[in-house]
């Protein structure tokens, strides 16, 4: 039995007696689809584990407190539900004057009250928990609507598109096929069949102008073709044959690292000197050059050879810039 529905048969019980309704088993039976010998184990669990000062009147023919100061404990929201509440919340503040923003200020009153019922007030909630989101980056609406208007309705979808690569910030067109749109790390970003280059492609919709949805209709590709371009190797980019990558961590960072989970297949092997293996699938060098590079001399990449090369370019890279001094300080070079 889930935590949260043995819960809530506590709280409406609470609920029933602060209200001077005199609740019983029978009642508490109806109002969950439970037997009356459940609901008399429930009642029998508020006294044993809570210590509830339980007192049954006769004459109402129900249950009432002997101690009206008596408190149910608050409910212990795991990490996963409070994460889930977090999220909710912030994707619902960031939309609110959208196109369903009657629809969305209802699921937020709705979500608040849930946490209310649980015991704990949205103005508490708020103050004792947050989320960021470092990097987000919003796709303006004038993108997402067609984008997934276009995925909704299956239709061609067109854009200017300016590539996270190209150093120059050009825009080029794209016609493409819509299949799936991810929320990924703060971005949205489309999987579609690009036209021109007859592959899967990943656009990022902030980076998207000029979106036109076409008249023409296109016929989805199965699940199962495009689905490993979503899931299989770290990150998000996908779609070629994984490889194993080892990063070796030292003994200053493991202890971060061993409570991290970078892939759901990943392997850890701890090393004599107190370090760390990590194991774990890659398709792309790109996202996860960008992350142990934020660990510096702490990781050490020993295999794919083709990952560890380009970690060794950027390094070389690094080191010649602060060999340097700083631009526009009037120095020169000597």
């Amino acid at each position: 039995m889930g935590s949260n529905l043995v819960y809530a048969r506590y709280h409406w019980f609470d609920q029933q007696i602060r209200r001077e309704r005199f609740p019983n088993a029978p009642a508490l039976a109806a109002e969950f689809g439970i037997s009356e010998r459940t609901a008399g184990r429930a009642i029998e669990a508020m006294r044993v584990e809570f210590d509830a000062p339980l007192h049954y009147v006769h004459a109402r023919r129900g249950y009432t407190y002997l101690d009206d100061q008596f408190q149910l404990p608050p409910f212990w929201l795991s990490q996963e539900e409070i994460f889930a509440v977090l999220l909710a919340r912030n994707l619902l503040s960031c939309c609110a004057d959208g196109l369903i923003s009657q629809a969305i200020a209802s699921l937020n009153r709705k979500l608040l009250q849930q946490i209310a019922d649980h015991g704990l007030a949205a103005e508490k909630f708020d103050q004792l928990f947050s989320a960021t989101w470092p990097g987000y980056a919003p796709a303006p609406a004038e993108v997402f609507r067609p984008a997934t208007k276009a995925l909704l309705e299956q239709r061609l979808f067109a854009f200017d598109y300016s590539s996270p690569l190209d150093q120059n910030g050009n825009y080029h067109s794209r016609l493409v096929e819509p299949h799936h749109l991810q929320h990924y790390q703060g971005n949205w970003v489309l999987l579609a069949r690009c036209r021109k280059r007859c592959d899967w492609r990943k656009f990022v919709l902030s980076r998207m102008q000029n979106p036109q949805i076409s008249t023409e209709t296109f016929t989805p590709h199965p699940r199962r073709e495009w689905l490993p371009h979503l899931e299989g190797a770290y990150g998000i980019f996908q779609g070629r044959s994984p490889e194993t990558a080892i990063i070796r961590f030292t003994p200053a960072r493991a202890p971060w690292i061993k409570e991290q989970l970078w892939h759901p297949d990943q392997r850890l092997e701890a090393t004599p000197d107190g370090g760390l293996l990590l194991t774990l699938p890659v398709a792309d060098y790109r996202e996860i050059k960008l992350r142990l590079l934020q660990f510096g001399a702490d990781a050490e990449v020993l295999a794919p050879a083709g990952l560890r090369a380009e970690i060794q370019r950027e390094a070389k890279a690094l080191a010649e810039l602060y060999r340097r001094p700083p631009a526009g300080d009037g120095k020169t070079e000597k």
